[in-house]
């Protein structure tokens, strides 16, 4: 199992040898180090943690500094047989083509109504109406006289955990630790991205 982390820089285009343009996002991946091994019979589960970036010495809390100075730590479901503690993972396990699993957390847009986060079309503009073309009309039902459960309505909105599934790797640089990735990858610039391949 193939894993690594990394954080979006920006979105391009790349061409390909027929001249087709595709649309690509960037992604930095530094190495990261292998810090822990976690088993059924003392975790319960079986994952690979992995630490990534580097933090001043003086930040690192007590607990942590066994593992090493790093920014952030993630763990990946399996893969326990493949690594063990130390091992250091860089950009040279993926390769050109190769179909990966990607990770992160999506743009936070704060509160929404229905129309932007359901895709509602609003109420009519006529008919003796003036102010409800962004409405959610009616919520509750006759009946039961009390709104359902999982109802449609405006909250919060973006702040999601997204996985894209087979995204395929159509650059890599290897003296810069750049993947570049086909298509858009969910967050902001400086999102961390979890990058999973078989």
């Amino acid at each position: 199992m193939k894993l690594i982390i990394g954080t979006k820089q920006n979105m391009t285009q790349i061409f390909d040898k027929e001249g087709r343009v595709h649309p690509a996002t960037v992604l930095s991946t530094g190495p990261v180090v292998v810090t822990q091994i976690k088993n059924k019979e003392k975790d319960g589960y079986e994952a690979v943690q992995v630490g990534y970036g580097e933090k001043k010495e003086k930040k690192v809390n007590k607990a942590q500094k066994t593992k090493g100075n790093f920014k952030g730590f993630k763990e990946f479901e399996g893969g326990k047989d493949e690594y063990k503690v130390g091992d250091k993972i860089d950009i040279s396990a993926f390769a050109e083509g190769d179909k990966i699993e990607i990770s992160s957390i999506s743009k936070g847009k704060g509160f929404q109504g229905v129309v932007k986060r359901h895709g509602f079309h609003g109420g009519p503009r006529t008919h003796g109406q003036k102010h409800s073309e962004r409405e959610p009309g009616s919520i509750g039902a006759t009946g039961p006289q009390r709104v359902f459960k999982g109802k449609k309505m405006g909250g919060r909105m973006g702040s999601d955990r997204v996985t894209l599934k087979k995204v395929k790797i159509i650059q890599i640089d290897k003296d810069n630790n750049q993947l570049v990735v086909r298509g858009a990858v969910p967050g902001r610039r400086g999102t961390i991205v979890e990058i999973k391949g078989n």
